[in-house]
């Protein structure tokens, strides 16, 4: 088989190489990788390490889709032939996450390769509606946006969503916003990609540079209320979010865009009985009810563009220039 491997941090330490088609052992599976969706954080580890110790060679790459082609013994929770995703967080199957976590990917070896032995409990049944692409962005994208609204925040209908941003987790927010009866507010700096946020359910689109001050304008359009929730994708300084937010609204703390730190307001954060949490990404059981919602609402997840297996240095180009939605590799050709 092939598979892509790091043998040293940056990119060009990325290479395709041949490798033995692993045997899976007691309660793994062996899964024929169908495609693989890339994140912002598969950029990083691949650039930087994300400051982890790494083991090389390290196989890049957390969400994958696949199908299980043998399934060792004790192995009963798949069979042959069922399609799976694998879990972000391997380990993490229900309620508050305890101790370290490792991620596929990054410290643990990743995904972007032809075949992969996983433990069963690192898997979960993929969508029937979704093809392997499609489905392949839901264990960390999807799932960070249904954590952060469904999972923690209680989305009900009427309420208002803002999302930041159009990568993935951010049009997810917007999906599943509008899946559950509320409005959806897209906070982007392109034009562009503000009128596809749109045409894809967002109510409102605000230009970030042209209205820096976006939080004032959520109030505006929502008469005053203000957003239910806020998933906050780019970090540092909060002001805008925390002047968007409506009594008791929530900030799902998501992205690291800029920076390791963040800063809020105090005042307005106590005015308004804020709730700020922390999300990082989702246990099992999460993606296991955000599957079911994919098969029950036909939500579709939005790709920009997807890529051959032996095209990763395209697809990491890609991701650099910011796509609207999710960038899939397709490994299964």
């Amino acid at each position: 088989m092939k598979r892509w491997q790091m043998s040293r941090l940056g990119r060009d330490g990325l290479s395709l190489v041949d490798a033995a088609i692993p045997r899976p052992g007691p309660g793994e599976i062996l899964v024929k990788v169908g495609a693989v969706s890339l994140n912002h954080r598969d950029k990083l580890v691949v650039e930087s390490g994300m400051g982890m110790t790494l083991d090389f060679p390290l196989t890049p790459g957390s969400d994958m889709a696949g199908t299980v082609v043998e399934a060792g013994a004790g192995a009963t929770r798949f069979a042959t032939g069922d399609r799976v995703l694998g879990t972000f967080w391997p380990g993490w199957i229900d309620g508050l996450a305890s101790g370290p976590r490792a991620a596929l990917g990054g410290p643990l070896p990743g995904v972007l390769s032809e075949y992969l032995v996983l433990p069963q409990d690192w898997a979960v049944a993929a969508p029937r509606r979704l093809d392997d692409a499609a489905a392949s962005t839901l264990p960390c994208a999807g799932l960070t946006a249904w954590f952060a609204l469904v999972e923690t925040g209680g989305l009900k209908a009427g309420q208002t969503v803002v999302a930041q941003g159009t990568g993935g987790v951010a049009l997810f927010g917007v999906q599943i916003a509008r899946a559950h009866g509320a409005e959806a507010i897209a906070i982007s700096g392109d034009p562009a990609k503000l009128e596809r946020a749109r045409a894809l359910g967002a109510t409102h689109g605000i230009d970030r540079h042209a209205t820096p001050d976006w939080g004032r304008v959520v109030r505006e359009v929502t008469g005053g209320r203000g957003a239910d929730h806020v998933l906050e994708l780019a970090g540092g300084n909060l002001a805008q979010t925390a002047e968007a937010l409506a009594q008791g609204g929530r900030v799902a703390l998501i992205g690291l865009l800029d920076g390791l730190n963040f800063t809020a307001p105090t005042v307005p954060v106590m005015m308004k009985q804020a709730v700020i949490q922390g999300i990082s990404v989702g246990h099992r059981r999460g993606l296991e009810d955000l599957v079911r919602a994919v098969d029950g609402t036909g939500l579709a997840p939005v790709i920009d563009a997807e890529y051959a297996f032996t095209d990763l240095p395209a697809a990491l180009d890609h991701l650099d220039r910011g796509p609207f939605g999710k960038i899939v590799v397709r490994v299964d050709g």
